[in-house]
């Protein structure tokens, strides 16, 4: 079975490396699915879910809430702005995180903030996605 192998970094360290079968991620135009061999690319990430099967049928599941992908044929690497494995992500924070944003969306006061409300509005509804699908999985 041919493999890919897969980096995952952030700036508090090193989240995943190893190899992997097939990886799926949140590119900023849409999900992306890379398998070995895969052309060449250089994306950027928008805040979501990224997914790397292992060779041994098992997923791991990581939010990433925006950075940068590279492809190689044999090697991905993600760069994260912030990278946290789904296990560990705080569903009471990201709900609250979420309400801070729709009441900072409703207030709506000057523009920069309304843009910041909505960015922390993606990256809680990601987070929440993320817990939700590994909730399924268990």
């Amino acid at each position: 079975m041919a493999t890919i192998h897969v980096d995952v970094v952030s700036a508090e360290g090193e989240i995943f490396s190893g190899e992997a079968t097939m990886v799926f991620a949140p590119a900023q135009l849409g999900d992306i699915g890379i398998a070995p061999r895969h052309a060449p690319l250089l994306t950027t990430l928008r805040p979501g879910e990224l997914r790397v099967q292992l060779p041994s049928g098992e997923e791991q599941h990581v939010y990433v809430s925006g950075g940068a992908l590279e492809i190689q044929p044999h090697l991905v690497t993600v760069l994260a702005d912030t990278a946290i494995r789904a296990k560990d992500l705080d569903e009471a924070a990201a709900l609250q995180a979420k309400q801070r944003a729709e009441d900072a969306l409703a207030n709506r006061t000057d523009a920069i903030e309304v843009a910041e409300a909505q960015a922390e509005l993606l990256r809680a509804v990601a987070q929440l996605k993320a817990i939700g699908r590994l909730r399924k999985q268990k």
